[in-house]
């Protein structure tokens, strides 16, 4: 394995420009290269990756950047994905390879480390160093959230693992680094791809809550007392111009769609606030929000674990603390 250097971060694109995830894997990438010695590249797919470098330079994360440009390349496509990753790994031989969780990282990676009979540990929340072993030491849930593997990758190479959108920050580095562009082609064989994408539809996917994305998420949990609980849930989020999220008791009981739902088996969020209106404070809710600057909790039961965590709380029946909130903060935008 002595021949194998470089941390590699894929940055996932959508519609020519790249997903926060992947820029937001350049925050821990640039420290774990730091910590192994090692350039940090940046490898980027799509059909037009303009945008996607510019934002890449922008952090100044990055020494390198391997673009790749090639119209079957513009949407994404588990085949022709795998192929071109497989091919730059085996050309450059990095030691390591970040990916997103989302649904295109999940479904090409493992793929690649199966090819390159490497391992792969999924949808992490840590990451860190070890100079003992020489290996990163990914940290993800096990057993429902109920307590934290270490995995280490002694072997194979490279290390490989998939991260969860939403835990790492997006940072600017300073001093700010380049990013030197090297343009690979795609060498796509005709054949391999054997999907056409006939419309792009946009409109539907813009309704769904992108929780990630989100500076401010008001959540509802099992206090809201059912789905018309969530209207002064959203009547708050409105006037924040806000997200809302929802834990997963909400989400079983039917009174909010799964998209919304923050948690160990929902979505990893890290906004500037989080206000979680009649959340109990489970293990499993605390690893998808623990990340959040500021968290606010609302619940009427003072010994609620949420309160352990929070940075402010208030001990009251939601459904007056939230619509006095909404209220004063109208009253507050209005002058």
């Amino acid at each position: 394995m002595s021949n194998e250097r470089n941390l590699w971060v894929f940055i996932e694109t959508a519609h020519n420009e790249a997903r926060s995830v992947g820029l937001e894997l350049l925050t821990p990438g640039r420290r774990l290269a730091d910590e192994m010695g090692e350039e940090l590249v940046a490898v980027v797919f799509g059909g037009d990756n303009s945008q996607p470098i510019q934002a890449i330079q922008a952090l100044g994360s990055a020494d390198k950047i391997i673009s790749v440009e090639d119209k079957q390349l513009e949407y994404f496509n588990t085949d022709c994905y795998a192929y071109v990753m497989e091919n730059l790994i085996r050309k450059y031989s990095p030691s390591s390879l970040l990916v997103g969780a989302t649904n295109n990282g999940r479904d090409f990676t493992p793929r690649v480390s199966c090819r390159l009979h490497t391992g792969l540990t999924a949808d992490c929340t840590q990451l860190s160093f070890s100079a003992e072993t020489g290996n990163i030491v990914w940290t993800r849930p096990a057993f429902g959230g109920n307590l934290m593997a270490c995995i280490e990758c002694p072997e194979t190479r490279p290390q490989m693992g998939t991260v969860r959108p939403g835990v790492f920050k997006r940072s600017v580095c300073e001093p700010k680094r380049a990013g030197q562009v090297i343009n690979e082609p795609s060498n796509i064989p005709e054949d391999l791809n054997r999907i056409r994408v006939i419309e792009s539809i946009r409109e539907a996917a813009d309704k769904i809550v992108k929780l990630e994305d989100a500076e401010i998420i008001v959540s509802g949990g099992r206090g809201v007392g059912g789905p018309e609980g969530f209207n002064c849930i959203r009547e708050l989020a409105a006037e924040l111009g806000a997200a809302v999220g929802a834990s997963r008791a909400a989400v079983d009981s039917g009174w909010i769609p799964h998209y919304h739902q923050v948690g160990q088996t929902g979505k990893t969020v890290a906004p500037k606030v989080y206000i979680a209106c009649g959340i109990s404070g489970a293990i499993q809710h605390l690893a998808g929000m623990g990340g959040s600057n500021v968290i606010v909790a609302i619940n009427k039961d003072e010994t609620a674990p949420i309160f352990n965590y929070a940075s402010y709380g208030i001990v009251g029946d939601l459904f007056e603390v939230v619509p006095a909130l909404t209220k004063e903060i109208r009253r507050m935008k209005a002058e």
